[in-house]
């Protein structure tokens, strides 16, 4: 028999009993869908974490007292403590492979004018600092050295401060003074909007001062939280880490057989780590999405059996007027292929809608892979062969004697 009676065979098959090919079907449908929708949630999110993670520059290096976490162990509070002044001159003075060095000093509290307040949290930085996070000033100008020098009450703030503190974001805030516990601060610059990142986080929620004023006005201490150095291009980031690295250790005095008492992390291990995440999530989430095309493969199988069970007076005739073994077995394997791609088509036309309204209405991060169309494709079509077989094989073995005598 060819290959095109076969089709025709299966195919009427299929519309004789709509609604059970349907229900089949369904299994299908729903699995390929969800597989779909998971893979396109996971990858938009990969690419909007990567996306955020390079607006705040590829190139960027961030120090962080007290060596890499092994294990979960708690750090003692003293190597919280082990970036100081010292350090921030020894980069600026022989980093020859860093663009730009700020220090970091945060401190969460309110910001106040007048009966307004709003949480949020003053970041101490240098004047560098807005370039190596690549911050844009909507309007007015950063603080200078001369400010840190002094350590000036100025601020910068974002719009969501603007906005909270004088009703409207685009309102005329420069030279206006808010508090932050009970500091006054004039404003002399106010930043661009950024949004929210992949994380939920309000970027424009925060005030960025002379770290010289944070740290002796606001957190009280000698040491840095951070210090955060632009590297002159991305592919000498890890030649800037490792002359980083150098540094530190000269000027901590730290002998050969001593680790590191700071931790620099990169953008791109950064990125990595969070991809890496991302990934593993997404693995989790479509493998448990992917039962259900098991339970879907089971469902065609059982709707197989009764099909082969129905038609087996139809099995013995056919094999009484010369049809083989190999021409039953494949007019029920094409059946069950087809019943298993009609449903991976709907699914990946759902799966798209899905994505859709996921993306559209509902605010998240959501791209479709190509390559999952045909993955799931060809999962399907291993479904159907291999769930289709045992039916099939039935079929091909039948006594057509027997079969006709089928009642």
């Amino acid at each position: 028999m060819s290959i095109t009676n076969l089709l025709k065979v299966a195919f009427t098959a299929i519309l004789s009993n709509k609604f059970r090919s349907f229900l089949s079907m369904l299994g299908i449908i729903i699995g390929v869908a969800a597989v779909i929708i998971m893979m396109a949630i996971g990858q938009g999110s990969k690419q909007s974490v990567r996306a955020d993670i390079s607006k705040m520059g590829t190139n960027m290096l961030t120090i962080r007292p007290g060596a890499e976490m092994r294990g979960g162990v708690r750090r003692d509070p003293s190597e919280m403590q082990t970036l100081k002044m010292q350090d921030y001159e020894s980069i600026l003075n022989e980093a020859s492979l860093s663009t730009h060095v700020s220090p970091e000093v945060s401190s969460g509290g309110q910001a106040i004018y007048g009966a307004k307040n709003t949480q949020t949290t003053i970041y101490g930085e240098s004047p560098e600092y807005v370039d190596i996070k690549q911050w844009v000033l909507k309007e007015g100008d950063c603080f200078t050295e001369e400010d840190v020098r002094k350590s000036a009450k100025v601020c910068l703030v974002g719009t969501t401060i603007v906005e909270q503190l004088f009703g409207d974001k685009d309102a005329n805030v420069i030279g206006k003074v808010i508090r932050f516990k009970s500091i006054p601060f004039r404003i002399v610059g106010v930043l661009k909007s950024k949004g929210y990142n992949s994380w939920g986080m309000d970027q424009d929620n925060l005030m960025i001062a002379p770290y010289t004023t944070v740290m002796k006005r606001i957190a009280a201490q000698t040491y840095f939280n951070s210090i955060v150095v632009s590297a002159i291009s991305e592919e000498l980031s890890e030649q800037a880490s490792d002359q980083l690295v150098s540094i530190l250790r000269h000027s901590h005095k730290l002998t050969d057989d001593q680790e590191n008492d700071f931790t620099i992390r990169s953008q791109q291990e950064w990125m990595e780590t969070m991809s890496s995440t991302m990934d593993t999530i997404t693995i989790i989430l479509v493998v448990a999405a992917a039962f259900s095309l098991l339970v879907a493969g089971i469902g065609i199988m059982n709707i197989m059996l009764v099909s082969v069970t129905e038609r087996t007076k139809e099995i013995g005739l056919r094999m009484s007027v010369g049809a083989r073994g190999v021409d039953i077995m494949s007019q029920f394997l094409i059946e069950s292929i087809l019943i298993s791609l009609t449903g991976a088509f709907l699914g990946i036309a759902l799966g798209y809608g899905g994505s859709w309204i996921a993306k559209s209405f509902m605010g998240l991060p959501s791209e479709v892979p190509l390559w999952s169309v045909g993955l799931s494709f060809s999962v399907c079509a291993f479904i159907g062969i291999f769930f289709g077989y045992v039916p099939a094989r039935k079929a091909a073995r039948m006594d057509p004697i027997e079969a006709l005598r089928y009642e």
